[in-house]
């Protein structure tokens, strides 16, 4: 692996005077799941700062694209139930974004994993679905309905013609992206007018990151940059997008995957998985408002 340093990502400061959190960081640890979707953290994170000019904690230095691109193609997946408990969520904000779209017809899902949302999208009565993974594994555990609405590779501008499409999500994808304004960007230009970019994200502002710090596992080795209510109204309307939204985002998930992501030792975490299972309380699902945030903006209609 070779570092690279690199500018903000939203909004190409140079200022790298704010260093939140120097490197702590072990290749020899990383295993089939670190750049795994809804894994069991590490806890491993390189140097972040803290951009002053639009308040996105990003890595800096960065690993080199190939090198990340790489752990993406091979990366595992055991996330399956968790996948459709956030597809759920994900629907419910869907509604009202959908009645503001010019039509129904052409919407795409970057790191769309399993296809799990792609499946609420066809139900919801949008045609033309799509969604882009770069890793092998989740697209081979998608059930075969979604699966055929997959396709494997990264996102880029040359895969979608300009003005074709009326939504684009983005679902707790833009952490990952070497380059998440370029990402916002080339949405943009494949949306129709009116149509909508709906993203979720990770809040490094909110109250449980805050008393959780490095050890929350938002910190992670995967997360190249974290949002903030501030630097992800920066990033959308940067690109273009008006009538930005941003807004604080319940999710629900088995008890089981909220243990996951405890800050405990393993043999702590499994403990009390087991104990929980014993009394037949790992699969409740408890809706927690867990430090994400959703944001939606819109392609300008003139």
């Amino acid at each position: 692996m070779k570092l690279v340093r690199r500018s903000c990502p939203v909004c190409r400061s140079n200022d790298d005077s704010q260093i939140v959190a120097e490197p702590d960081f072990d290749e020899s640890q990383l295993g089939e799941l670190s750049f795994a979707s809804r894994k069991t953290p590490e806890f491993m994170h390189f140097r972040m700062l803290r951009c002053p000019t639009c308040d996105l904690l990003y890595a800096n230095p960065a690993p080199d694209l190939e090198w990340l691109r790489e752990r993406y193609r091979e990366a595992g997946f055991d996330a399956g139930e968790e996948s459709r408990y956030a597809a759920r969520t994900y629907a419910r904000e869907l509604a009202s974004i959908a009645d503001e779209l010019p039509d129904r017809q052409g919407a795409l899902d970057i790191g769309a994993g399993d296809g799990a949302f792609l499946e609420q999208l066809v139900a919801a009565g949008f045609r033309d679905v799509s969604g882009i993974e770069p890793s092998r594994a989740p697209i081979a555990a998608a059930r075969p309905a979604a699966r055929e609405l997959l396709r494997e590779g990264f996102f880029a501008s040359d895969l979608i013609p300009a003005n074709s499409l009326c939504l684009v999500t983005c679902f707790q994808t833009l952490e990952h992206s070497e380059d998440p304004a370029g990402l916002c960007a080339t949405a943009f230009d494949a949306l129709k007018p009116g149509g909508a970019l709906f993203t979720v994200a990770h809040n490094h502002r909110s109250i449980s990151a805050r008393i959780l710090g490095r050890r929350s596992p938002i910190f992670d080795v995967e997360h190249l940059q974290l949002h903030s209510p501030r630097s992800l109204r920066f990033m959308l309307e940067d690109a273009g997008f008006e009538r930005v939204r941003v807004k604080p985002l319940r999710n629900d998930y088995p008890v089981a995957y909220w243990i996951k992501l405890l800050p405990l030792a393993p043999a702590a975490k499994q403990s009390l998985a087991r104990g929980l299972a014993r009394l037949g309380l790992a699969g409740f699902a408890v809706p927690l408002w867990a430090g994400n945030l959703m944001a939606v903006g819109y392609k300008p209609r003139d």
